[in-house]
Parts: structure tokens; C-alpha cells; sequence
């Protein structure tokens, strides 16, 4: 028995215009029916479950390990959508590049047209935005966000579809959340994570395991101030320097202690590439941010100017100085591979294994039912 996983590596170039015509045609087909079917809510639920998603980007005949099923695919059915959104109870924004930052206009601007309420447009605008603050500055995995999709209903439930791109290994990411799944935007928001690899240091701030550190962040600009912030950064420079040392303060008390964890709990920490006590651009935000003083986490990342940089610094600070655990667990998982018998990735994942079968069944019931044409359907269901 063969095993592996699947590269989902990056795209250039563009989708063909006859390939792009036959898919936003059988992507309007399936749509229709799968919203007649379960309803828009169901719609966009499934889009927000990566199997689910891949399996239809395969079905309308795209490339199925590269990374431009995600961009195309959405790109389809935003053309698909286009003009029956009422019908349809589906309204698509955003996309690929530049006009993944038209998002917040056209959420406001379909608002507008529906006539919501005028809290309902600032609160699916506000989760749009931050999906990808969460996915650029918690998970710091080096992937750089390059598409964003944000799909809702009349209800107010809502998909997110993101990706992001490593330029130094040439691959790419892609983050799902469902609105109805997330409890926490800053806990754990996601419905997945597909990725070719997983990496082995990644700063996953949005991870459980990270809550104690969420909260010395919210603690740090709230109680500790600005002053003391700057005094705790040239600390983690004067002292964290060798990769096997970690400086940190018992008790509560100023007094400094060096703690040795070679080969016990780590081998390598962020800090030691890190400057925060120079940077004076993140030394303005922090006293920004002090002067607020945020309730909470997620006001803490909503905050203008708040980034990747700004997370990371406050969240060392809190582990290096304070002992705030942070969690480098990578909350990607292979991209489509269910494992083999010989724990090559890894062991048989048997509920995914299942998931995708059913996924695949419901795919074909579905077919089936689409209006299109008999020698379509056979090919599609030969790609199945």
C-alpha cells in the first residue's frame, strides 16, 4: 500500500476562460441545489468545512493539490451567485489580492440593500476584519494572507475562506470558520486549517493553550503600563540571548532568576530574534495600546494598529518574564491525507476517513440532481 500526503502547493498563473465559463455554470448548478436542498445557512457551512470545500473545487474540475482551487474556485462562485443573491439568500465578498480589502465596502454595501439593521452590517464588517487579524497576527505560521472571502446569510450567520502563501517553500494555507461553530474569535475560531505540512515552531496565540498568555497580554498594558512594558523588553534582550536560558520573575517579585530548560520543556524560544526594546514604531502602539487599556484579548486585537508584531511582544514577555505558557503547536493539519497503516504521515485518522466518505456520497446524491447536462454529470461523477 502506497502512502503520503498531498502537496497543495502555489499557483501562477490563470485559470483558462473556457475552464473558468464551465465551472461558474456547474458551480450556479450545484449551488442551487444544495441551497433548495438544506438551505443558504447549510450553504455556507459546508464551504466552511475544508474537505468539503476541496471536494467541490474537484468537482468543478480544478487542479485539486493547488493552492489557486481556493482563489478560483471562490472567483466561480462569486460569478455563479452574481444576480441571484436575493433568490438565493447567499451574499459573497471580498476575494483574491486587492479586492479582498473591498470586503468591509461590499458587506456595507449588500447591507444597505437588504435594508439590516444598521448593528448587523457593523458586526459582520467587524468579523471579517478580525478573521484576518486572528490568522495574521495569533497564528503567526509565516503564511501572508493574499485572499479573503466572507459569505453570510439573512441571518446573520457567516464563512470565512482565507488563505496564505509562504514564499520561502512555495506552498500555501488555507483557514475556514463557520460563525456558528465559534464560541471564542480569539480562542480556537476555526473550522480548519488545510495545509501541505506541518511546521514545527509556530506561535499559535488563538490555541487553548495559550490562555494564560492571552490574559498576562491583557494584563501587561492594563496594570503593568507602558513604563514597565519597555523595562521587561530590555530585560529579554540583556538575558534571554542563549537559546537554552529563559528569564523570568517568581512570585511576583523583582528579583531575576535564569532558568536552564535544555531538554526538558524546549529547545529554541522566539526571543532570541527578537528587538521589541528598539523598534519605536512598536513602542507607539504599545503606548497606544496602554492608554486604552482594553477589557479583554479580543479588544486588545481590534485595536488599530494592533498586529502580528505587537501580539508576539506582549505574549514573550508574558512567558519569558512572567511564565505565561504560549502554545508553538501548529493547529494545521496534513491537507486531504487520512493517514496509512503504517503511521506514515500518521496513524489512519478513521473519523475524517468517514467524513470523507459521506462527503463524497452527499456529493454525488447531489450531482445527480443538478441541472446539467447527462454526459456532464458522468464525467463529474468519474472525478469523484
Amino acid at each position: 500500500m502506497r502512502t503520503g500526503i498531498a502537496n497543495f502547493t502555489l499557483d501562477f498563473g490563470k485559470c483558462p476562460p473556457w475552464l473558468f465559463e464551465r465551472m461558474v455554470r456547474l458551480g450556479r448548478a450545484m449551488s442551487e441545489v444544495i441551497i433548495a436542498e438544506y438551505g443558504p445557512e447549510e450553504f455556507i457551512k459546508r464551504l466552511a468545512d475544508p474537505v468539503w470545500f476541496q471536494s467541490l473545487g474537484t468537482v468543478l474540475a480544478f487542479d485539486w493539490n493547488a493552492s489557486g482551487l481556493t482563489t478560483v474556485l471562490c472567483g466561480a462562485l462569486k460569478e455563479a451567485l452574481r444576480g441571484q443573491e436575493r433568490d438565493l439568500g447567499v451574499f459573497m465578498c471580498g476575494g483574491k489580492g486587492k479586492t479582498s480589502l473591498k470586503t468591509p465596502e461590499q458587506i456595507f454595501d449588500w447591507s444597505s440593500r437588504l435594508c439590516l439593521p444598521e448593528q448587523t452590517g457593523d458586526n459582520l464588517v467587524y468579523n471579517s476584519k478580525m478573521a484576518a487579524k486572528v490568522d495574521s497576527s495569533l497564528v503567526q505560521d509565516g503564511f501572508e494572507l493574499y485572499h479573503h472571502v466572507f459569505l453570510f446569510t439573512r441571518s446573520g450567520a457567516w464563512t470565512v475562506v482565507q488563505q496564505g502563501m509562504n514564499k520561502v517553500n512555495q506552498t500555501a494555507r488555507r483557514y475556514h470558520w463557520f460563525s456558528r461553530d465559534i464560541n471564542d474569535l480569539v480562542c480556537e475560531p476555526h473550522s480548519g486549517i488545510s495545509s501541505q505540512i506541518k511546521l514545527d515552531k509556530v506561535l499559535n496565540l488563538s490555541a487553548a493553550d495559550s490562555g494564560k498568555a492571552r490574559q498576562m497580554s491583557v494584563n501587561l498594558v492594563k496594570e503593568a503600563g507602558f513604563g514597565q512594558l519597555m523595562k521587561d523588553f530590555q530585560l529579554l534582550e540583556k538575558y534571554a540571548t542563549p537559546l537554552n536560558q529563559m528569564a523570568r520573575f517568581t512570585d511576583g517579585k523583582r528579583q531575576l532568576t535564569l532558568l536552564n530548560l535544555e531538554n526538558k520543556e524546549f529547545h529554541y524560544h522566539p526571543v532570541v530574534n527578537e528587538n521589541f526594546a528598539k523598534s519605536k514604531y512598536l513602542q507607539k502602539i504599545l503606548w497606544q495600546v496602554c492608554q486604552v487599556k482594553p477589557d479583554n484579548y479580543e479588544k486588545l486585537l481590534a485595536l488599530r494598529g494592533v498586529g502580528g508584531k505587537t501580539m508576539r511582544a506582549l505574549a514573550l514577555v508574558g512567558e519569558v518574564v512572567y511564565g505565561a505558557k504560549i502554545s508553538f503547536a501548529d493547529p494545521a493539519r496534513y491537507s486531504f491525507a487520512h493517514g496509512g497503516k503504517d503511521a506514515t504521515p500518521y496513524p489512519v485518522d478513521r473519523p475524517t476517513y468517514d467524513k470523507t466518505i459521506k462527503t463524497m456520497e452527499a456529493l454525488k446524491e447531489l450531482v445527480n440532481k443538478a441541472k446539467i447536462e447527462s454526459v456532464e454529470k458522468n464525467k463529474i461523477l468519474k472525478r469523484i
